[in-house]
């Protein structure tokens, strides 16, 4: 059988492959799975995942053009950010950071310090980021901060104040890539750039990432950071839709993306809020984290909702796998998938807060405005596998009352072929296939205002 493209997701635990047609059927065929052989050599994973993927396709035989992929093994992308101010360029290099799909281990402001230095060697980071100074304001700090982390040997993006470019240049060192500024002015957040660059030095130095240094010897495409990509798909959907959030809940960790503008009655208030962004709750996922998700619960009601006796519930939390297996595990796993949802939403959407002026109480924005979102996406493997998961998202709407949210009419749609990542690093080359693509996983036919 012949395709024309596969796009392998490596992840931690997980390695999986999705088959597509691009040319003159434009259609997801199909995917394999293997478990991540990180240890050894990704390639080992990878090549048993294509074998499973012929055994979905129910073929002997599996030729393809161009095998593209997407990856959070080794640790995922690991990053550093270094600005001047914490609520300005520190603020604007990490949200770039988070949207390019990374995992933020240290942010600091101002000059670094002997301790900071410290930390990033223990970190080891995949890249580190330079920010700090408007265009030809303050440079000295970027500078002095880009000097201090060059003896790590780690590669460096400088996106700092322009007045700094021309010295740095003269350096003529392999490891330092410059950037446009990612806070050129204040309150202007030029992130794109930044993304952009993060991308390319993470395909460049993926090969010194514990066990994947023979992974060119299969991918002839692209490969970039695996949430990166999920928000790659998110900014399509937002092209077709003008507003935007992407829910993905995983065992580890449940990824919050949204794309969209401040109501015009707060944009006064809404000043270093970046019109897409991304945030990542480590300590919610429900597999690997369901212990401390649990931990958010009063036991005496999740109790009286699993209808079971504390040490019952204490051996199925322990023994019930990530894709539940009795009637009980599907009871937790729906709850664990709502508790993730709503801590999430509640810490990446802002506030409606109750203030006293001179003039009496007045209720004034705080944090991201996700009140003009016309749609919500549902993708990840808790989502796309509990009961009714847009009741899910409906009865978090209907009770969170101080809060920036959408409406309750908002659409919601599911990835069914949990394929976001997979077109999101398709859409670098394919824009035009990817958008058909999103459109068949969420289920949508012919014109969007049909939907």
């Amino acid at each position: 059988m012949k395709v024309d493209c596969l796009v392998a997701e490596i992840g931690s635990t997980t390695t999986v492959v999705n088959a597509f047609n691009l040319k003159e059927k434009i259609e997801f065929l199909g995917r394999g799975m293997h478990q991540t052989t990180v240890e050894s050599d990704v390639n080992i994973g990878l090549k048993h995942a294509i074998e499973d993927l012929k055994g979905s396709l129910g073929v002997e035989e599996l030729s393809y053009d161009e095998l593209f992929a997407s990856s959070s093994a080794a640790g995922g992308l690991k990053i550093t950010v270094h600005g001047l101010v914490y609520e300005m360029t520190a603020k604007a290099a990490k949200e770039a950071a988070l949207n390019a799909g990374a995992n933020i281990h240290l942010i600091t402001a101002n000059l670094l310090e002997a301790e900071h230095i410290n930390q990033i060697k223990k970190i080891h980071p995949n890249i580190i980021i330079i920010a700090g100074g408007t265009d030809y304001g303050e440079k000295e700090i970027a500078y002095q901060n880009l000097l201090m982390v060059l003896p790590l040997n780690i590669p460096i993006i400088y996106t700092g104040n322009i007045a700094n470019h021309e010295r740095i240049k003269k350096m003529n060192h392999s490891l330092i890539r410059i950037v446009e500024n990612v806070y050129p002015r204040v309150d202007d957040f030029n992130i794109l750039p930044l993304r952009k660059a993060i991308y390319e030095t993470f395909e460049e130095n993926i090969v010194h990432a514990k066990g994947m240094q023979h992974i060119f010897s299969m991918v002839n495409g692209s490969i970039i950071p695996t949430p990166g990509a999920v928000m790659d798909a998110t900014l399509m959907l937002d092209e077709l839709f003008d507003g935007v959030i992407t829910l993905d809940v995983g065992g580890a960790t449940t990824d919050v993306h949204s794309v969209c503008e401040t109501k015009a009655i707060y944009q006064k208030y809404s000043d270093g809020e970046p019109r897409f962004k991304r945030t990542v709750e480590g300590d919610l996922g429900v597999y690997i984290n369901r212990r401390h998700v649990l931990n958010t619960l009063r036991p005496e009601d999740f109790r009286l909702i699993m209808d079971m006796k504390q040490e019952d519930i204490d051996l199925l939390v322990e023994k019930e796998p990530f894709i539940p297996i009795s009637k009980a595990g599907i009871k937790l796993n729906q709850i664990l998938t709502k508790t993730c949802v709503n801590l999430a939403l509640d810490r990446h959407i802002g506030d409606l807060r109750r203030v006293f002026t001179t003039n009496g109480f007045k209720v004034i924005p705080d944090g991201k405005d996700t009140s003009l979102v016309k749609a919500i996406f549902l993708t990840g493997g808790a989502l796309l596998y509990v009961e009714q998961p847009e009741k899910i998202i409906q009865d978090y709407l209907e009770k969170r009352h101080n809060k920036l949210i959408p409406s309750k009419d908002v659409k919601i749609y599911r990835d069914y072929d949990y394929i976001f990542a997979s077109i999101g690093v398709l859409s670098h080359k394919y824009p035009e296939q990817s958008k058909i693509l999103l459109k068949q996983t969420i289920r949508i036919e012919g014109d969007l205002n049909d939907a």
